[in-house]
C-alpha cells in the first residue's frame, strides 16, 4: 500500500511577483496536487511576511471552491489570535458548502509572545548535539533560539495581531473549546450552553502541529486526534516529537490508533543539477525568516548572491536536511523518513522561484511515488 503524500503551501511571493500571483499559483498547484493524487492541501498561516497565506480560512474556501474531492485545511491556524468560536464558524461556513473536505489544523505559535527574549537577553542553548543518520534520515542538532539576534520585529507582529490588552486562552483550554463547540457540547463558565451556527456538526478534522515532543504532541497523543510532526521546521528534534505524540496518544472514537503525520521541504527536477540549482536559495529564504526580519520574497537563483556566514550557520540545519534531487533520489530518501518515524502520510512543500518548477518538483514525486492520478501525466 502507497503511504498517501499531501502538500503543504505558504503561497510565497517571489522576488518580481506579487501576493495576487501567489495566491492564483496557490489555486493552480491545488489543482494540479488534486490531479495527481495528493490527498490534501493544506496552507499556513503567516502574518507581515512575504507569504500571502495570512487569511488561511479564506484562502481555504478558494481552494476549496477551485477543486473537487481534495481535502483541504490549515497547517495550521494560529489559534491564540483568535477566539475559538469565531475559528469554529468560520470552519463551519466553508463545511457548509464543502461538507467532509476540511482540515482544522491548529497551531501554538501564538501562544509563544512570553517566550520572546528582550534584545540582548538570548536564552540558553541547546545542549550540543552531533549531527547523526539514522536509516538514511539526517538528524542535525536542534536549533537553538539564541542564534536569533534580535526578535523586536517578530514581538511587534504579535502584538500587532491581538487586541490591546488581550491574552491567549492556554493551548489546551483553546483546543478543547474547539472540540467542544464542533461537537455541540460547550458550555462556559458559568454553565451557560451556547452553539456556534454555523460550525456545530461540521464534517472537521482537528489536528494539531508541533516541533517537539512537548505541549501540542502530548495533547494531541493525550485526545486521540491526529498530529503532524514538523520535520521540515525543526528536523533536529523529529524524534522526539514523533516519541512524544506516541507516548502520550490514548484511543478515541475516531482514532483508535495513533495518526501520524511527517513534513518534509522537497525540490525535484529532471537531473540533479537542476534540482541543486533551484533550490540554491532555499537557505536565504530560511535565514531572512531565522534571523528575526521574517521570510523575503523567494530569491532568484540566477541573481541571488552567496551567504554570508553567519547567514549560512543559521540555515545549516534546514540546508542539509531539505530533499533535493531526481525523482528517484528524492523519493528514497522521503521513504527512509516515513520509515524511520513510522508517519501514516507524509506532507510536502516545494518552493522555487519559478511556479512552473514548483509544479515540476510536485508532478516528478507523485509520478515517482506512484500516486495514480501522476502516472498519465
Amino acid at each position: 500500500m502507497i503511504t498517501p503524500l499531501s502538500v503543504l503551501d505558504l503561497s510565497p511571493i517571489s522576488a518580481g511577483s506579487d501576493a495576487r500571483q501567489a495566491i492564483r499559483n496557490t489555486i493552480d498547484l491545488a489543482r494540479h496536487a488534486e490531479a495527481w493524487g495528493y490527498r490534501r492541501y493544506w496552507v499556513a498561516e503567516h502574518h507581515f511576511v512575504a507569504v500571502a497565506s495570512s487569511a488561511p480560512t479564506e484562502l481555504i474556501a478558494l481552494i476549496a471552491a477551485a477543486t473537487e474531492t481534495i481535502r483541504v485545511g490549515s497547517a495550521a491556524v494560529q489559534a491564540g489570535y483568535r477566539t475559538s468560536a469565531s475559528v469554529v464558524e468560520a470552519f463551519g461556513t466553508v463545511d457548509a458548502l464543502y461538507p467532509g473536505r476540511l482540515d482544522l489544523g491548529l497551531g501554538r505559535s501564538a501562544h509563544r509572545l512570553p517566550q520572546l527574549r528582550a534584545p540582548g537577553t538570548p536564552p540558553p542553548p541547546f545542549p550540543p548535539r552531533p549531527t547523526v543518520v539514522r536509516d538514511g534520515v539526517v538528524v542535525p542538532p536542534p536549533f537553538s533560539p539564541a542564534q536569533i539576534r534580535d526578535t523586536t520585529r517578530l514581538a511587534a507582529a504579535f502584538e500587532a495581531l491581538r487586541l490591546p490588552g488581550a491574552e491567549p486562552l492556554d493551548y489546551a483550554e483553546q483546543v478543547a473549546e474547539i472540540c467542544g463547540l464542533l461537537a455541540g457540547k460547550y458550555t462556559t463558565a458559568d454553565g451557560i450552553h451556547l452553539r456556534a451556527v454555523p460550525g456545530e456538526g461540521a464534517d472537521v478534522q482537528v489536528w494539531l502541529f508541533g516541533s517537539s515532543g512537548g505541549e501540542s504532541a502530548q495533547l494531541a497523543g493525550r485526545l486521540g486526534l491526529p498530529f503532524v510532526a514538523n520535520y521540515h521546521v525543526s528536523p533536529g528534534t523529529i524524534l522526539e516529537t514523533v516519541a512524544g505524540y506516541r507516548a502520550a496518544f490514548r484511543p478515541s472514537e475516531q482514532y483508535p490508533e495513533p495518526y501520524l503525520v511527517v513534513s518534509a521541504d522537497v525540490v525535484v527536477a529532471e537531473n540533479e543539477g537542476r534540482a541543486r540549482h533551484l533550490a540554491s536559495t532555499y537557505g536565504h529564504w530560511v535565514a531572512s525568516i531565522r534571523s528575526g526580519a521574517g521570510a523575503t520574497e523567494y530569491p532568484d537563483p540566477d541573481t541571488a548572491l552567496p551567504l554570508t556566514d553567519y547567514q549560512r550557520q543559521l540555515v545549516d540545519d534546514r540546508v542539509n536536511t531539505q530533499f533535493v534531487g531526481t525523482p528517484a533520489a528524492v523519493v528514497a530518501r522521503l521513504s527512509a523518513l516515513q520509515q524511520l518515524t513510522g508517519a501514516d502520510e507524509l506532507v510536502v512543500t516545494s518552493v522555487t522561484h519559478r511556479h512552473e518548477d514548483r509544479l515540476t518538483s510536485h508532478r516528478l514525486l507523485a509520478r515517482e511515488w506512484g500516486l495514480a492520478g501522476a502516472r498519465a501525466a
